[in-house]
């Protein structure tokens, strides 16, 4: 979607459609510049900060980068003397410990992969039950409790007319022995395996007062032929002979085996930070109102151990160009405010940890702001705005604006006059749409401000073929690009944080509750 406005005396007289610009905002807004953006994208995303994973060491040094610069722009540390706020997280792992066939250790990724378990387990079996296809009437009057399960992952000859679910239907079938309380499930895979591209996992979520135990789930996992048949090798049987006999019998087979599994589930405690400067307002009458600007500077830090060449997902566009676009707006309105110059409303500059790990930073806020989030005027968000998509390569600078008419239709039209006043940038409402697929209204922090309410307007460049990929570097960032696309929030919010009437909540709140 794009709007064009043409301005001329006799149209502004006419129709007083264009303003005029404010030349405060202007002088300003030439302090957002591309020597000061790429002096701070070359630290967050360099090699030092290892990807910046939440929780890991990457992550804590760019949240005292922020806190350092916020600091000698002057701005106020809020959280009790402090830039940080404690974002207090439970992290869940699960891994596979051991796993062996007739006394020989398997290697993962070789010789099978996982589907996933949950708890704490060790299975010792001298014998496995093979239940060909494990369909229903395979496996309906079993008993499989506690017991080693082998079926065929592929797909039974001449069920292609009617295909079944992905992976040959083997997904469902293993789920169902799951709930039989199988003791382990084993799908022999002919095609390429399925399962974790590690024998281990974590998952990270917000710590909860009376968190949920950890239900046990029996492990599934993928095995290739070559390890059937080794699995099989004391039963007088082989992989290519059951396969075959399955085509025509649906009879389960108990086999000699030796077989012996160790997975674990565990919680532990773990802990991040929100990173926050504070600009005090300077209207009596507004100052307690508040307006953020926001940006995850977490990403998803390295590769494995032993991967070979550069491990490091430096994550210059995702998000440290939004990042450094808080930084540049940072360091405008803190020079504003030392000329006298400053806003009326409040400004919070909020850099978010978790994103990537489930909007985690911004869901904790949320829940316990340190400003009301009833006096929060609107959240206007960056993340990625250092780069072209491909569908704008060689077209004129763009910016893919997402939410900014869903709660206040003031919001929007104030959005719409920045642009067409200063930055006059081709404003692209793709993502806007909610048929949209990718559905990325839901998939950065502003969410989290426009659940509760809270006016937002979402700043991004679309995806690249480096998004969450190793390419993501420093070098590949269109840096006026970013500048002006950080010119137009810092337009954006200073009208915001200046105008007599905070926007006005007058569209339905029509979100689900679960992204």
């Amino acid at each position: 979607m794009k709007k064009t406005f043409l301005c001329s005396a006799a149209l502004i007289a006419a129709l007083g459609a264009c303003a005029q610009k404010n030349a405060t905002a202007v002088k300003y807004a030439q302090y957002i510049s591309v020597e000061d953006a790429k002096k701070h994208l070359s630290i967050i995303a360099s090699d030092a900060f290892e990807g910046r994973e939440t929780g890991k060491p990457g992550a804590d040094k760019a949240a005292n980068y922020l806190a350092a610069e916020f600091k000698k722009m002057g701005l106020q540390a809020p959280v009790n003397g402090s830039y940080f706020l404690d974002v207090p997280l439970t992290v869940s792992s699960f891994s596979i410990k051991s796993f062996a066939v007739n006394g020989n250790a398997l290697s993962y990724g070789k010789d099978y992969l996982s589907l996933g378990g949950a708890g704490t387990q060790t299975v010792n079996a001298s014998e496995v039950v093979f239940v060909g296809y494990g369909s229903e009437a395979e496996v309906n009057n079993l008993d499989v409790t506690g017991k080693v399960v082998v079926l065929i992952g592929d797909a039974k000859p001449g069920a292609e007319a009617n295909p079944p679910q992905r992976g040959g239907g083997f997904i469902s079938a293993a789920q169902n022995l799951r709930r039989k309380n199988a003791g382990l499930v084993i799908a022999v895979m002919s095609s390429k395996l399925q399962g974790s591209p590690s024998n281990s996992s974590e998952r990270m979520t917000l710590k909860q007062e009376n968190p949920r135990p950890i239900v046990p789930r029996p492990l599934i996992v993928t095995i290739n032929p070559a390890t059937a048949n080794q699995l099989l090798k004391n039963s007088g049987k082989t992989y290519e002979q059951l396969q075959t006999a399955a085509a025509s019998t649906q009879a389960p087979q108990t086999l000699k085996a030796e077989v012996s599994v160790s997975y674990e589930s565990a919680n532990k405690d773990a802990k991040a930070v929100d990173v926050l400067g504070f600009l005090p307002g300077s209207d009596p009458k507004l100052k307690d109102e508040v307006l953020v600007f926001s940006a995850h500077y977490d990403h998803i830090g390295m590769l494995p151990e032993g991967t070979p060449g550069d491990r490091i997902n430096n994550g210059a566009d995702d998000d440290g160009s939004g990042t450094t676009g808080v930084l540049e707006i940072a360091r405008a309105f803190t020079k504003a405010k030392k000329d006298g110059k400053g806003p009326r409303r409040s400004v919070l500059f909020l850099g978010n940890v978790g994103e990537e790990k489930g909007l985690l930073g911004s869901e904790y806020y949320s829940e316990h702001p340190v400003f009301p989030l009833a006096n929060t005027i609107t959240d206007l968000n960056i993340d990625m705005i250092g780069r072209r998509d491909p569908s704008h390569d060689g077209k004129p600078d763009y910016c893919y604006l997402i939410g900014s008419d869903k709660l206040s239709t003031t919001l929007h039209k104030i959005s719409e006059n920045a642009n067409n006043t200063y930055t006059k940038m081709d404003i692209d409402y793709k993502y806007n749409d909610p048929k949209d697929p990718e559905r990325i209204y839901y998939r950065s922090d502003h969410y989290n401000f426009a659940k509760h309410n809270v006016p937002i307007v979402f700043y991004f460049n679309g995806v690249h073929a480096d998004y969450h990929g190793l390419g993501d570097e420093v070098s590949k960032i269109d840096f006026p690009l970013l500048v002006k696309r950080a010119q137009l929030v810092f337009y954006t919010g200073w009208d915001l944080a200046n105008r007599d009437e905070r926007p006005a909540v007058d569209v339905k709140n029509d979100m689900p509750s679960e992204r």
